[in-house]
């Protein structure tokens, strides 16, 4: 009897994978979002907010706290370091302190906060079609038992409702009595963002302020070299690469996110080309893709009016062909102020959002402009009348498009 010769059975899709040679040797240590426990420049940071939060610790509120600066320069990464070693500490001394960490990007109402925080404070309990006000006296009885609550909240101009958020967290200190305290931690990507909060708000949010300037181009390459050190293999990394990401990161913005991730980014495709080294030619490839995931995550962080206007300058670039000036000059994918105003007060009458002032549309325009989103010139001579040209810096079908998923269009 002829035997029946078996195939080979077909490896695994993963196997080769699993046995691939890599650069990296923990990836996760230069990942975006990981915190590591040093962060260069920024002691003096650290140790003001640690300064202020340590008054908790000997049964007293702390002061409230704003944090803003752009996207990259530490406040996050900041808040959270101090943040771990502070409930590490009353966890060993059994002080009644709490704290707790909420992304407004994902928790953007007055409600949504609260549930959010309910859930970590009474995490056995279900509050499932509870009113906000309910969920509000569970956060304050949480606090009259004598805790001291620290809460920080990271991306906070999302949330939709915020003055009345802010203003109810921060006067329910007047029922505590003393018998505990709530102190808040906001922090913001928007340097001008403080200017739109009501004045109650701001008085009780912005009790001590600290901006976090960008990193220069030597700390962004000591931070690099540092992280490099854990997440790459031994001379797996070029010295110029490095020099090279701190030098463009430092260019474009000082952000340290920026440069991490160029580094990231450019050894995942020395292992996708077997190269077996990171080099400058890695870092500049990794450029394009790295500007491309750091604009569109800008974009999802700005607040929802915001996106609208840019929503509207993107609409607008697709449609129109330009502007032709008096000398017969054509200017491609240039767009009048006043027309862009319009264009964006119809689409936030489309999703039944408010419809801001024409003043509050110019200081939007100018912080699009300050994130390097947009360009605009004095529309000068060639142009009947004196108005804002305004010119899109990306590509308006990619921007339409995640501005869409964002807010719906």
């Amino acid at each position: 009897m002829e035997a029946v010769l078996l195939e080979d059975k077909p490896k695994n899709l993963f196997e080769s994978e699993f046995y691939a040679s890599t650069v990296f040797a923990d990836r996760n240590l230069i990942a975006p979002h990981y915190t590591p426990n040093e962060l260069p420049f920024r002691e003096k940071q650290i140790e003001e907010i640690a300064k202020n939060l340590s008054l908790c610790i000997h049964n007293k509120r702390p002061d409230n706290f704003f944090l803003y600066g752009k996207t990259g320069t530490g406040k996050t990464s900041v808040t959270k370091n101090v943040i771990s070693q502070l409930s590490e500490f009353v966890s060993q001394k059994n002080i009644q302190v709490r704290a707790e960490y909420i992304n407004c990007r994902n928790h953007n109402s007055k409600y949504r906060v609260l549930i959010k925080l309910v859930k970590e404070l009474y995490p056995t309990e279900n509050f499932l079609g509870y009113s906000a006000a309910f969920v509000y006296e569970k956060v304050l009885d949480y606090a009259k038992k004598g805790n001291n609550l620290i809460l920080v909240l990271d991306e906070l101009d999302k949330v939709k409702d915020l003055d009345e958020l802010i203003y109810g967290l921060t006067r329910g200190n007047d029922e505590l009595q003393g018998k505990g305290g709530i102190t808040l931690i906001g922090i913001s990507n928007n340097l001008n963002f403080k200017e739109r909060l009501d004045p109650r708000t701001k008085s009780s949010l912005c009790e001590q302020e600290m901006v976090f300037p960008p990193y220069n181009a030597e700390e962004l390459r000591k931070i690099l070299f540092t992280r490099a050190e854990t997440a790459f293999k031994k001379n797996a990394v070029e010295e110029s690469a490095i020099n090279l990401a701190a030098a463009f990161a430092a260019q474009e913005s000082g952000d340290a996110r920026t440069a991490v991730m160029l580094l990231l980014r450019a050894g995942e495709i020395s292992d996708k080309n077997k190269s077996f080294k990171v080099t400058d030619k890695e870092v500049i490839k990794a450029k394009q893709t790295v500007e491309e995931e750091i604009i569109f995550d800008m974009i999802s962080t700005l607040p929802r009016q915001q996106q609208l206007v840019l929503l509207a300058i993107s609409d607008l670039s697709l449609s129109n062909k330009g502007i032709k000036k008096l000398n017969g000059l054509h200017e491609e994918h240039v767009l009048f102020s006043g027309e862009v105003y319009e264009q964006y007060r119809v689409k936030a009458k489309s999703l039944q959002e408010n419809i801001i002032s024409s003043r509050w549309y110019r200081q939007y325009i100018s912080e699009l402009e300050m994130y390097g989103l947009i360009h605009t010139t004095s529309s000068g001579k060639g142009i009947k009348g004196q108005t804002r040209l305004i010119k899109l810096g990306y590509d308006a079908k990619k921007i339409k498009e995640l501005i869409e998923k964002e807010v719906g269009g």
